[in-house]
């Protein structure tokens, strides 16, 4: 086991018998596999395509696969082990498809190739040719840093689309550059500028995947709309819903209706709480808790039943509420009992049987919903202001969470903020400062909540917007990024903002251990990324730019 993918991975990268996510060695090893394979099946599937064949089930199969690696999704062994045996046999069905396109098949690098095995000692022997370090001393750390750059923003690419793709909506696009992409990485390349301009393709990627995943969320739930939710709980029997999953939030909602079961929010799912196809629902009575860190906490207090969708779960074993949670898509815990086909009736059926909240208690709401629709509708409000200086400066304060001492910079900083300015905010890094009371400008609330962690496509739109209304570049816009770095998803993200041109972001609390000294260093050179550091004066340097 190496690990270096997340901000949990300690000083060195993870490399003990459990990682500091509570994944096993052994899962962390057959994830290697998995994305080795995964790589493989890309080499194919890309020269299928070159030669104009696809496969439908592959490329569906391929977000599914990567998204189960990231931070905090699978920890279930078995599950591994099936979707390496899937993996494989996807591998040869790609083989097929490129032979029967007539694609050239020469040259292919060791992924398309390697065979693992299957059991579990073969696995085991097979984990060293898979992990990431298994070239540092050929290659060095800058080439391998760069690399892991590329593998880590395929799969946040990977869960964003897979976000889109149970809704309904995929691109043949998308999947044969993210296939071109990991093929690209398969080959083990080792130039350093070919590494960059990759990474920055990725964020290309990225960006229209989000794009994709903002039209499968408005196309079934309508645009986010300014909302008050209820950030407390009301009597009776309950059911918490957390990830980012808004389909598998529906299906809940759907299988609800009428048990007298209240059903809340958790996490990165709050911002459903402003879609129109979601607010039609009663018994979606608001947000319990707050960010995915705290889940053992809020999960051990909250008396029903849990699901957890998508990503970002912990061990659930420790708190005492193992019996009475579930998961569903990519997410796994061996032993917690895992929903498929949109049947939450087990969980539903757990949740009558807990004893609910036995009283309604205090009404405390925060204001939601400030997507790129709502924010685009006023925009001549907010060119208004910013041109009679009201606003002098926006925030884009927002990102992934985490544990880790130190990321009270996030709340520092939005605390520190101008009263003349406003802070847009995105993901679970909110969770920080969505309840402190900022105040508004001329009735604009100062704090404007875009939504999950994709909604970072909201905030580029209206970025770019305002920047075209002004007649300026983005980056002449007064406005600055401070990004709350934790995994996968957020490593997308920031590709996504560089490959748009966006510099002078503020990255942090601390910076992920796969980008090495020379790899922050390349960055540092050609994007001015800032490690974030005292919130004061990293807010003191803002202002100066401005």
């Amino acid at each position: 086991m190496y690990c270096v993918q997340c901000e949990q991975s300690n000083k060195g990268g993870c490399a003990t018998k459990v990682g500091s996510c509570g994944k096993s060695a052994t899962v962390a090893d057959l994830q290697d596999v998995l994305l080795r394979l995964m790589q493989g099946i890309s080499v194919y599937a890309d020269r299928a395509a070159r030669a104009g064949a696809r496969d439908a089930a592959i490329d569906a199969f391929t977000p599914h696969a990567w998204f189960t690696t990231l931070t905090n999704v699978n920890f279930d062994e078995s599950r591994f082990h099936a979707l390496i045996a899937k993996a494989i046999e996807t591998r040869d069905d790609a083989r097929l498809l490129a032979e029967k396109a007539g694609a050239d098949l020469s040259a292919l690098p060791e992924p398309a190739t390697w065979n693992p095995g299957t059991t579990p000692s073969e696995l085991a022997a097979a984990a060293p040719f898979a992990a990431i370090q298994r070239f540092m001393d050929r290659d060095g750390p800058s080439v391998v840093g760069l690399r892991n750059l590329i593998l880590y923003g395929l799969k946040g690419t990977a869960a964003y689309s897979e976000h889109a793709r149970v809704l309904g909506t995929e691109e043949d696009a998308v999947s044969a550059e993210f296939h071109r992409i990991s093929a690209f990485l398969a080959q083990d390349p080792v130039d350093v500028d070919a590494l960059v301009a990759e990474s920055l393709a990725i964020g290309a990627l990225n960006l229209k995947v989000m794009e994709l995943l903002d039209a499968a969320n408005t196309g079934r739930f309508g645009h986010p709309e300014p909302t008050e939710v209820r950030m407390t709980p009301k009597a009776g029997k309950c059911l918490l819903v957390s990830g980012h999953d808004m389909g598998d939030l529906e299906a809940i909602l759907q299988q609800t209706e009428g048990n007298g079961v209240n059903v809340y929010t958790h996490g990165e799912l709050l911002p459903a709480n402003a879609y129109p196809g979601f607010k039609k629902y009663p018994h979606l009575v608001g947000n319990y808790g707050g960010a995915w860190q705290d889940q053992q906490r809020d999960f051990a207090a909250f008396p029903g039943a849990i699901v957890m969708t998508s990503n970002c779960l912990i061990n659930p074993e420790i708190k005492g509420y193992a019996d009475r949670i579930f998961t569903a898509g990519p997410v796994g815990w061996n032993g917690v009992p895992h929903l498929t086909d949109h049947d939450f009736s087990p969980a539903i059926a757990c949740a009558l049987a807990q004893p609910g909240f036995s009283e309604d208690a205090g009404e405390q709401t925060i204001t939601i919903g400030f997507g790129h629709n709502t924010v685009m509708g006023v925009a001549d409000t907010l060119l208004g202001m910013i041109g009679r200086g009201d606003v002098k400066n926006l925030f884009l304060i927002g990102g992934c969470d985490g544990a880790r001492p130190g990321r009270n910079y996030f709340h520092d900083l939005a605390m520190a903020t101008p009263r003349d300015s406003l802070v847009l905010t995105l993901g679970c890094g909110k969770f920080r400062f969505n309840r402190e009371d900022l105040g508004d400008i001329n009735g604009v609330p100062r704090v404007l909540d875009m939504g999950q962690c994709n909604d970072a496509y909201s905030a580029i739109k209206v970025a770019v917007a305002v920047a075209d209304a002004l007649g300026v570049g983005v980056n002449d816009l007064p406005l600055h990024y401070a990004i709350s770095w934790f995994e996968q998803k957020a490593t997308a993200v920031l590709l996504t903002m560089l490959h748009l041109g966006l510099r002078r972001i503020h990255l942090g609390p601390t910076l992920p251990q796969f980008l090495t000294p020379e790899v922050l260093g390349v960055l540092v050179d050609k994007f001015d990324i800032r490690p974030a550091g005292d919130a004061q004066e990293d807010l003191g340097r803002m202002l100066e730019a401005a």
